[in-house]
C-alpha cells in the first residue's frame, strides 16, 4: 500500500453520484426518479438480451414494464 489514494471514487461515491445525477435529470418528484430508472434498467435488459430481469425484484420488473405482476389487485 502506498498510501496513494486511488483514481477511481468508491462503489459507495460512485452510487451518490449516480442518485444525485438521476435526482437532476427526474427532478425532485419521486415518481419521475421512479419513472427514469425504470426506463434505464428496461433500456439495460434489453441491451442483455432479456438477462437483467431475473435479478430484479418483481415490483422493479413490473414498474420497468419487464413482467406482469403475479397477483392482480381486485
Amino acid at each position: 500500500m502506498t498510501g496513494v489514494e486511488p483514481a477511481h471514487a468508491t462503489p459507495s461515491e460512485d452510487a451518490a453520484e449516480l442518485v444525485a445525477q438521476l435526482r437532476a435529470l427526474a427532478g425532485v418528484d419521486p415518481a419521475d426518479v421512479r419513472q427514469v430508472v425504470a426506463e434505464v434498467l428496461a433500456a439495460l435488459d434489453r441491451a442483455a438480451g432479456g438477462a437483467l430481469r431475473g435479478h430484479l425484484p418483481e415490483a422493479i420488473r413490473v414498474d420497468a414494464g419487464l413482467d406482469e405482476p403475479t397477483s392482480a389487485p381486485l
